[in-house]
């Protein structure tokens, strides 16, 4: 595989920092959505999430509508709807609706995990673990609610048939490339978070793919945590609002997205936690130079089609510059 061909894109959670509305958040996600089309980003993907005071990006499929109307080329998406949380009906009429405002330009990314606490996830479906089982029914679903063929079935979504809208397969676990593989559908690896099956999944992926109507090729998209500043220092600096975010995440006492202060000693202390240590395996940060070399590394290995980068930081101009930075990188490998 060639690197130079490798292509790059967004992963957002539409962050909540501290002292920012809901309306500068959404205002932020568009900034900077406007801003990676300029820098030659793929796509743009929002993640479903619930009950977290710092992820805005709960209502997903309506912040893709606000992103694509504000945006040209950039293809929108989600990163991913979890299925299990909805109806497959409604999902494809709500997709089949974007993809006909915004032709060619709306992903369908799919997952099986709540994006939330189990208390949540029995709030939004009671019958949440019975869905989640049956993911691959669901999915199937929702390829027959887009299909030309399903114009004469009873149950129809009308908007949506023979909309094209290409699906891909969400996965931080070897089940999901199991099912990416038999379906033959593109494949995207939570590998910002989910680090430890990173290598198993794409290689039973790579291994079990059956070309289909959808994809002649096994195409593996790899998630990377990117902070990228002029200068390592400054780069370890803003990290510390992601190290503060991933504390609340094990500690369950989640708050806005901090400030990011020094690097002190107690939070290299906590970089090195085993737990958080796995968890940030695939972050790449410091200054251009620095974080060349280790996404240049990262392609070497995985052979990745496609990386989606993550860069959970505070301010939404930090986070255009870093954008910006990682594009430069992207082009000049």
């Amino acid at each position: 595989m060639n690197i130079q061909n490798t292509l790059y894109s967004i992963l957002d959670l539409a962050l909540v920092s501290q002292g920012n509305t809901l309306q500068e958040t959404f205002n932020g996600a568009l900034k900077l959505a406007q801003h990676a089309e300029s820098f030659g980003y793929t796509r743009y993907w929002l993640a479903e999430h619930h009950n977290s005071s710092n992820i805005g990006s709960s209502a997903t499929s309506i912040l893709i509508g606000y992103v694509a109307q504000g945006t040209k080329t950039l293809r929108i998406g989600s990163g991913g709807i979890m299925l299990p949380n909805h109806s497959p009906l409604i999902v494809a009429e709500q997709f089949g609706t974007l993809a006909s405002l915004y032709p060619n330009r709306i992903d369908l990314g799919l997952g099986r995990a709540p994006g939330t606490d189990r208390e949540t996830a029995q709030a939004i479906r009671s019958d949440f673990m019975q869905a989640a089982q049956s993911f691959p029914k669901e999915l199937e679903k929702i390829q027959t609610y887009f299909s030309k063929e399903n114009a004469t079935a009873k149950v129809r979504a009308t908007v949506a048939e023979g909309v094209d809208v290409p699906i891909y397969i969400l996965g931080s676990s070897t089940d999901s490339a199991h099912l990416a593989a038999e379906k033959g559908l593109p494949y995207a690896f939570a590998s910002h978070f989910a680090t430890t099956h990173l290598w198993n999944a794409i290689d039973i992926y790579r291994r079990e793919f059956q070309p289909s109507n959808d994809l002649k090729q096994p195409y593996v998209i790899a998630g990377v945590n990117i902070i990228i500043a002029d200068t390592d220092e400054e780069a370890e600096r803003l990290s510390t609002s992601l190290i503060r975010m991933i504390v609340g995440i094990f500690t369950g006492k989640r708050d806005y997205v901090q400030p990011p202060t020094a690097m002190t000693d107690e939070f290299k202390q906590i970089m090195q936690n085993p737990q958080v240590n796995q968890m940030l395996k695939y972050s790449f940060i410091g200054s251009k130079a620095t974080v060349k070399a280790q996404v240049k590394e990262f392609l070497e290995q995985t052979k990745a089609d496609e990386l989606i980068a993550v860069t959970n930081i505070y301010d939404v101009e930090d986070r255009i510059r870093s954008y910006k930075l990682f594009a430069e990188i992207m082009k000049e490998l």
